[in-house]
């Protein structure tokens, strides 16, 4: 019998992975039998809090899925009114989001009130238990949310391990990222390079998301500069908006003389556009500095788009080193010489064929089922 079911994290109409992930969770379980709807934010970051353009999507809403906007992150007590509201509501199961512990307040107080009806189970999703940047709140914050929960869903072995330090007696259960699949078929290059307005005779790399210091970017350039590709019709594709200043990666683009090997797209890339940029790589580039999984990479993955990625976090446990990419040391000589490789080699259908049959293990059901198995259902 199917189970009722909310999910607690942003959706439409808040754009970003995050949202992209609650929705395609609930149209999974939807499509399992269940009854599942989004609990979402009314105001998730006060705007001089959010470091981008905008915190909404300019895509259509999603069909079939109930999202109800009301979830204001720093009114206590909007928490008391929708935690007493859910508290009613009795809903079998509620997984909620946590990346950051800017959420957990709203977030822990929302949860302790709903499972007073001594129904509802109460388990998370853990994208961080400790975020990339430190604040002096993190562990109070982190702690209050924790201890809200009855059971916890990782997507890297790190934060399992972090979070298995800070709760050892509550379950929690490591499952993949799942494979984005909500983006539409791939395209052939060509036509992608045209929607794009790229050069159809230049290979392009693609660093993806928002730009914010952890996911090095400026490692990136520095390798891509030592590689010397930049003189065999190879550029830089950056797709994605700056969350920090741009100035320092604009200045070494042009200390680096890479002004013409780089191509930058500093928007936010709405889903409709993400299949055309994909499609247009060659290969898809993660040199982060410190990381724990990464909805990106299984965006590639989605496409069947060699990777490379930096040995940190839960990177290296997605992506086989030498099968469908490269796993490397945050090192600029080691990563150029990465990358000089898979052009010299001509490793990219080979290693597309293998991340074809790679992903296979990325299922949605396998993070649903780890849901339900923490949550004791």
């Amino acid at each position: 019998m199917g189970k009722r079911i909310v999910i607690v994290g942003p959706a439409y109409p808040l754009r970003g992975g995050l949202s992209t992930y609650d929705e395609r969770l609930c149209k999974g379980f939807n499509d399992a039998g269940h009854n599942c709807s989004i609990l979402s934010f009314s105001l998730q970051y006060p705007n001089f809090l959010f470091p981008g353009k905008t915190q909404f999507s300019t895509d259509l809403a999603p069909e079939n899925i109930s999202i109800d906007t009301a979830v204001n992150s720093v009114n206590p007590l909007n928490w008391l009114s929708v935690g007493t509201k859910y508290k009613k509501l009795a809903p079998d199961l509620m997984v909620f989001r946590y990346w950051m512990p800017f959420m957990a307040p709203s977030l822990g107080t929302i949860a302790r009130l709903a499972q007073k009806n001594k129904h509802t189970r109460m388990v998370a999703i853990a994208d961080n238990i400790y975020p990339h940047e430190k604040h002096f709140y993190d562990k109070p914050c982190t702690n209050y949310f924790v201890n809200s929960m009855h059971g916890f869903v990782t997507m890297s072995q790190s934060v399992l391990h972090d979070l298995q330090v800070l709760v050892p007696d509550k379950p929690s259960k490591y499952v993949p990222h799942p494979m984005y699949d909500n983006f539409g078929m791939g395209l052939d290059k060509q036509s992608a390079k045209k929607q794009l307005g790229l050069d159809p005779d230049t290979g392009y790399l693609l660093f993806f998301g928002f730009i914010r210091q952890y996911k090095g970017l400026d490692l990136l350039l520095k390798s891509f500069a030592a590689s010397g590709l930049q003189n065999q019709n190879i550029k830089l594709l950056i797709a994605g908006e700056y969350y920090e200043d741009s100035a320092p990666y604009k200045s070494l683009i042009k200390e680096l003389n890479l002004e013409n090997a780089v191509v930058e797209r500093n928007d936010f890339i709405p889903n409709s556009e993400v299949a055309a940029y994909f499609s247009a790589s060659d290969m898809v580039v993660q040199t982060y500095h410190s990381a724990t999984q990464s909805g990106v990479t299984q965006i590639a993955y989605h496409f069947n788009k060699p990777m490379l990625v930096t040995d940190v976090g839960g990177l290296a446990e997605t992506v086989p080193d030498g099968e469908v990419g490269f796993v490397c040391a945050k090192d600029t000589q080691v990563i150029a010489k990465a990358l000089r490789r898979f052009y010299d080699e001509k490793l990219e259908d080979t290693f597309s064929k293998q991340a074809e049959l790679y992903k296979r293990k990325f299922s949605w059901d396998h993070i649903m089922n780890g849901l339900m198995e923490v949550a004791g259902l």
